[in-house]
């Protein structure tokens, strides 16, 4: 898989699953936008070390205009934009009780109306051999754990937005995928937290991802090794929904 030449946005790329995607895009030959919203991390400097530009645009995935915004100063800055991977996203959970319209309006704001917007605003940049990824997750599927209500409908709302923009985008020669992590460590989500020895029980393989493992599905959906995958849903979760 080559990547030289091509430019990659990555919504939330500054940790976790995001940075690894951007990190190994960058890798792989591309240079990389991120967007972030507390700090860019180490990603910035990761990306450099390799020879690739990079540009990281601070941005609340939340707001609209921020969104097209992070899209156009990708497109102004590094030229070019042929892999969009909508990775930003909200986790809001707990009793259904508990949750009001503001919780609502945010997890689905950012998980689901921002891909839209995302996909929107990239769509006069992105040409034949075009890659639109989005990052669902295994609750989508399977909401084992109470207080999931939110996040896992706004999950499974990506997964109806991925098929309808594949149907529509493929004569133009652009793919759109989902991929559907399972618990993967990272600084938010630890392996050795409270409670995650049960969630290892609920997959196959009995352990967490890793954000490497996430990436590696995420870039063979960008390559040209899977120009003829569109539509699809990935599930990268150890085998939790199985």
């Amino acid at each position: 898989m080559n990547f030289e030449g091509k430019v990659a946005l990555v919504t939330g790329g500054s940790r976790g699953i995001g940075a690894a995607i951007a990190v190994r895009l960058a890798e792989l030959g591309a240079d990389v936008a991120i967007t972030y919203q507390n700090g860019p991390g180490d990603v910035v400097d990761r990306v450099k070390e390799l020879g690739r530009r990079v540009v990281a645009v601070q941005a609340d995935s939340g707001d609209p205009e921020a969104v097209v915004g992070a899209v156009e100063e990708t497109v102004s800055v590094l030229g070019r934009l042929d892999v969009l991977v909508n990775n930003a996203g909200a986790f809001i959970i707990g009793p259904v009780e508990e949750l009001g319209v503001a919780e609502f309006d945010r997890t689905f704001d950012v998980n689901v109306r921002a891909a839209f917007v995302a996909v929107k605003a990239a769509l006069p940049h992105l040409g034949a051999g075009g890659r639109v990824i989005g990052i669902g997750s295994n609750v989508a599927e399977r909401a084992v754990f109470p207080g999931f209500s939110l996040y896992s409908a706004s999950k499974a709302a990506l997964v109806g937005l991925t098929k309808g923009l594949a149907r529509e985008l493929g004569p133009r020669g652009i793919t759109v995928n989902l991929v559907h992590p399972g618990a993967t460590a990272t600084d938010l989500n630890p392996a050795d937290a409270p409670g995650a020895d049960v969630v290892r029980g609920f997959t196959a393989v009995g352990r967490y991802a890793e954000p490497s493992e996430v990436a590696a599905a995420v870039v063979f959906l960008a390559s040209d090794e899977a120009r003829y995958v569109t539509g699809a849903q990935l599930h990268v979760d150890g085998g939790f929904t199985v």
